[in-house]
């Protein structure tokens, strides 16, 4: 073969390329709301304009809160509610913005100043509806709630449409925690070992070209996989993900199952990487197994073109495991050609770079897209987190005057916001529910599995190429 395997799963150096953003969390500038500085910075301050980037807790918290005649700008918003957590949390932050609201439009006097709640209700119930909408998870808790429930309840009496925009909030954001209580955590309860055997028995394996033989449908169905599991990670968990005891804080934000969306994502993309060594592993005749690569190869080929980057860095990572590595009279009578084109594209060198350009190429046609098809951009997932750990790792949260540093959080957010645009697409392939289901629960090898290819062979057994 001659070909280095496992490079696919070589660290990444050097910090990340910064790709291009949604108008989600595009910098511009931001007007200053009308309440008077803090902690000796100048009036005026622009937190999304010229560098250096940086403020107080709470300036940032203040620049939140809108008024009668401000609103901050959207790509703050997404900002600071997803690196607020490392400094406060979500329910404390929601209960500062409140009280702050509360204050400054003198919610809390028995008369209301009516003109005045007219034109600021609209606003807040804007900040309330996108934060509940992009960060529902912060609203798990009944405590939440209740100060939506408080605020609201002091001006719903200047106008009755209140009372029913909140209402409607509310039960949207019930639905989006329901969805997501059902996430896919529990999906792969089937990936249970299996044993090694010359010719298994069909009731303990089925191979996937029984039930898939078209590379083209079974990319399809990679896709509605991924996406579908993309769709459950919240924005908040890269950033709970890497959290750190800020050193200017009493005690370490607590987040409950802050990265199993996360977490069983990954575990998705390794699932992957040993069903597609296992399926190349199981013919007994090394002709099977090349005609088996040769369909992976076919697959990941339709991947790249689809845009399913992490589906086809899987396949790439499976075949080039050890056990298939070493199948070398079965890679004698397979037609690589095809297969170096996309090692090539997914070539760990120069940080990714054939990778990220790749990348790029279809994050602006996702821009300009006309269709759904157009619009597929899954990125491989492990080294987006990397990127985000080595941005995390690589800046201080804070500035050696205490002040957040929002630079940092700029350019995490500029990640993430792509990141969430991509997840929302929806996928235009229909689904087949028996290839999914076998891509979730057909048994694949361990590597701790009486007998697995992936342990190396006694001296005295016959090898698999013997065959």
């Amino acid at each position: 073969m001659g070909r280095a395997r496992g490079r696919a799963r070589r660290e990444p150096t050097g910090m990340p390329r910064t790709l291009n953003t949604s108008d989600m969390v595009t910098p511009g500038s931001l007007g200053p709301p009308h309440t008077e500085p803090t902690d000796g910075e100048p009036a005026g301050q622009s937190l999304l304009d010229g560098a250096p980037l940086s403020a107080s807790l709470d300036t940032l918290i203040q620049h939140l809160v809108p008024t009668t005649d401000y609103y901050p700008e959207k790509a703050y918003i997404f900002t600071f509610l997803l690196s607020s957590r490392l400094f406060i949390e979500p329910q404390e932050l929601l209960a500062r913005v409140c009280h702050l609201c509360i204050e400054q439009q003198q919610l809390d006097q028995p008369v209301l100043d009516k003109a005045r709640v007219q034109k600021f209700g609209p606003k807040l119930l804007q900040l309330l509806a996108e934060w509940t909408e992009t960060f529902p998870r912060d609203f798990q808790e009944e405590s939440t709630i209740g100060h939506l429930k408080d605020v609201m309840g002091r001006i719903a009496p200047c106008d009755e449409a209140y009372r029913k925009r909140m209402h409607q909030l509310l039960q949207a954001l019930h639905q989006k925690l329901a969805a997501q209580g059902q996430g896919p955590e529990g999906v792969l309860g089937a990936d249970k070992p299996i044993s090694y055997r010359t010719k298994p028995p069909a009731s303990i394996h089925r191979e996937l070209l029984g039930i898939c033989s078209d590379p083209y449908t079974l990319a399809q169905q990679l896709t509605h996989v991924e996406l579908e599991r993309l769709r459950h990670i919240g924005p908040e968990e890269f950033v709970q993900a890497f959290v750190n005891k800020d050193p200017l804080a009493s005690t370490k934000p607590c987040f409950s199952e802050k990265t199993t969306n996360l977490e069983a994502y990954v575990k998705w993309f390794n699932r992957l990487c040993y069903l597609v060594a296992t399926e190349i592993c199981m013919p007994a005749k090394k002709k099977q197994r090349a005609q088996v690569v040769e369909f992976f190869i076919d697959v990941a080929r339709e991947c790249f073109n689809i845009g399913n980057f992490n589906s086809l860095m899987a396949i790439i990572s499976g075949m080039n495991m050890s056990p298939v590595s070493r199948l070398k009279k079965t890679w004698a009578k397979v037609k690589t050609a095809k297969f170096f084109i996309l090692e090539h594209q997914m070539d760990p060198t120069g940080n990714f770079c054939n990778y990220r350009t790749a990348l790029r190429g279809a994050a602006h046609r996702s821009l300009t897209a006309h269709s759904s098809r157009e619009k597929i951009v899954i990125p491989f997932f492990s080294l987006l987190i990397k990127d985000i750990y080595f941005l995390n790792e690589g800046c201080a949260n804070r500035l050696p005057n205490g002040h957040v540093n929002f630079e940092k959080f700029l350019e995490l957010a500029k990640q993430v916001g792509e990141f969430i645009t991509w997840k929302q697409v929806e996928c235009p392939f229909e689904q087949d529910p028996s290839i999914t289901h076998y891509l979730h629960t057909a048994p694949i090898f361990s590597e701790d599995a009486p007998g697995s290819p992936w342990q190396d062979p006694p001296s005295n057994q016959v090898s698999l190429e013997a065959s």
